[in-house]
């Protein structure tokens, strides 16, 4: 694959539609709705280009079906032409940044933090095949994926969403994951929407949507080659960050958006903007819009304002503060992506030929993830050769994350912030099932005490402890109000406070709980083998000192089986560190940070 160039013909297409198009048409192909706000018959009225789903947002029952019969009615509504309406197919978006995670039955794949640990990019292109896969069951064109970020400060509430904290990993996964999505066979690929333009990963203090205050060189060796990467394998959107670059906002920043990505770099897809990122431009929405609009941002994610939106822009048109010349810009970029993908050929989404298919959640898909799940795996400790344990053992088996589907998969699976339990994963295995499978002699403990605990019966204590779900802001450690205060006195515009996650990396701080099981054990004298579950690299000490292994498992997904394959030898470790891990509290030591002073160095990884 090479960087998307629309064919000749396809411009001819594209040329003719656009000037048999009145204004409301063209705005109308600008415009994202959510679903939640927007009927089919809207979407016709209106002439609307996107519809989306936003985390969290379900039909009926949630099952694949459910997501088709709704994608076809809002397919069959853009399709339906009279003397007011042309037959434009919209395209339909959705997150499915770990697997198809809105979906009930999907395959969850381990968020990209553990892919970066893998380091595999044979695997990586089959993990976003198989996405691919199970989105084309539900009816949809489009996600919302990858995220190319390369996260430099652990506080962020994104970090898990990072392949690495350098550039390298991520520049050699990009290519492989868009051919994997994109493989350029009408109704047998989606569309990827690379995200998110440009630095979001370099924030000061980690906070979300924040400033990233650095030159036009560290900018471009560390934040931009994944772009670069991905854009040259033909990617064909991407997506705005809601971050700003030494104080002015991606989302209105005219030379981040036309010169570098479309002239420089000669982008020649569309740019999506953000969830309702426009609104911190200005604190005058009309005026948003015209810094948005002329900056380069082609359509506009508005869940909630889209009205406005239309009737706003016709009148910035009507006075000239943003030309016709701009909008037919951004409407040819959006067309020349939808025929190119032949969504104009397309049967409706109910015909397709992957429309409600079997391999949906199947076990050749979960096996995939299984595969991932076991070589994303860091063993950062093993006294005494400890590990592989023996499946004839008398394992114990406990922490808060042991049975606990919705943990181990964390935000962005059916919800946005995530889910606590098992009864909304359907057709994952948790790490205690996973164990128990292979193990006939382990127990399940969901507590544990002094008095609930007999060290005579246990040869050993797997523990598994971490993170809760959290997803974006609300995922930041933040150690105190100065820092928002710092960073939004620097940027040019309105900035979205979000409560955080905590305000210290140090987990016995954060969930003080995991370290009493610990300790537990440890008086029992139950040799102990920690399994972290978390979105990040946390400051463990005390956990790792009182353990006699320490595995982190990032956040898996739904094949929990894949961490008792490793942990009793059917398989060995092989993931290495794609994020050094820190000694410090409130501190994070990254690849070029002077000192540089890691607890566990980016690379560093056991097996057996």
């Amino acid at each position: 694959m090479t960087q998307i160039k629309f064919s000749k013909t396809i411009k001819e297409k594209v040329e003719k539609l656009i000037s048999s198009m009145n204004i409301e048409q063209k705005i109308g192909q600008m415009v994202q709705v959510e679903r939640l706000t927007c009927s089919p018959a809207d979407v016709k009225k209106y002439h609307i280009g996107s519809v989306l789903s936003g985390a969290g947002s379900l039909p009926e029952d949630n099952s694949p079906i459910d997501w088709l019969n709704m994608v076809d009615d809002y397919w069959c509504a853009s399709i339906s032409a009279d003397k007011d309406h042309l037959a434009i197919p919209i395209i339909y978006g959705a997150d499915a940044i770990h697997g198809h995670n809105n979906v009930k039955g999907a395959t969850i794949f381990p968020h990209n933090i553990g892919l970066g640990a893998m380091n595999d990019a044979e695997l990586i292109e089959r993990v976003a095949s198989v996405t691919a896969k199970e989105v084309l069951a539900s009816g949809i064109d489009w996600v919302f994926a990858p995220n190319l970020a390369v996260a430099q400060n652990h506080h962020w509430g994104r970090t898990y969403e990072s392949f690495a904290e350098t550039p390298k990993i991520t520049t050699q996964y990009a290519p492989r994951i868009i051919k994997g999505m994109q493989n350029n066979v009408a109704e047998h690929s989606i569309i990827a929407c690379l995200k998110h333009w440009v630095g979001d990963g370099g924030t000061a203090h980690g906070v979300d949507q924040g400033d990233t205050v650095a030159s036009w060189s560290e900018l471009a060796k560390t934040h931009i080659p994944p772009f670069q990467s991905a854009l040259d394998a033909g990617a064909l959107t991407v997506m705005a960050s809601f971050s700003s670059w030494n104080g002015d906002k991606c989302h209105g920043h005219k030379y981040l958006l036309t010169d570098v990505l479309k002239n420089k770099m000669q982008f020649s897809g569309f740019v999506l903007s953000d969830m309702d990122a426009i609104d911190y431009l200005s604190s005058d929405f009309y005026q948003s819009i015209g810094i948005s609009v002329n900056a380069g941002i082609d359509m506009f994610m508005l869940p909630q304002n889209w009205r406005e939106f239309i009737e706003h822009l016709i009148s910035h048109i009507e006075l000239g503060t943003v030309t016709i010349e701009r909008v037919n810009d951004a409407v040819r970029r959006i067309l020349s992506v939808k025929i190119h993908c032949g969504l104009f050929d397309m049967p409706r989404p109910k015909h397709r030929t992957w429309a409600n298919h079997d391999d949906f959640g199947s076990l050749a898909h979960r096996e995939v993830a299984r595969e991932a799940v076991r070589k994303s795996l860091v063993l950062l400790k093993n006294q005494n050769g400890i590990l592989p344990l023996d499946k004839k053992q008398k394992i114990l088996v406990t922490g808060k994350n042991a049975n606990n589907l919705g943990h181990q998969c964390g935000g962005f699976t059916i919800d946005w912030q995530g889910v606590t339990g098992n009864e909304f994963i359907e057709g994952g295995t948790s790490i205690w099932q996973g164990v128990e499978k292979v193990a006939p002699n382990a127990t399940l403990l969901s507590d544990v005490s002094a008095d609930t605990v007999n060290s005579a019966e246990f040869d050993a204590a797997i523990v598994v402890i971490g993170e809760c779900s959290y997803a974006e802001g609300m995922g930041d450690i933040r150690n105190g109000n100065d820092i928002i205060v710092q960073t939004g006195s620097l940027i040019n515009g309105e900035i979205n406070i979000i409560k955080p996650y905590g305000d210290s990396l140090e987990l016995a701080n954060l969930h003080p709980e995991d370290y009493q099981t610990i300790k537990t054990l440890n008086a029992k004298n139950i040799p102990i083998i920690t399994v972290l579950i978390s979105g990040r690299p946390l400051v463990v000490n005390k956990e790792l000192a009182a353990s006699n292994a320490f595995v982190s498992a990032w956040l898996p997904g739904s094949e929990g089986q894949g961490i008792s394959d490793v942990l009793f030898g059917d398989y060995n470790f092989q993931g290495k560190l794609s994020f050094s891990w820190p000694k410090k509290a409130h501190s994070t030591s990254s690849i070029g940070d002077s000192p540089y002073c890691p607890l566990f160095s980016y690379g560093f990884g056991l097996s057996y």
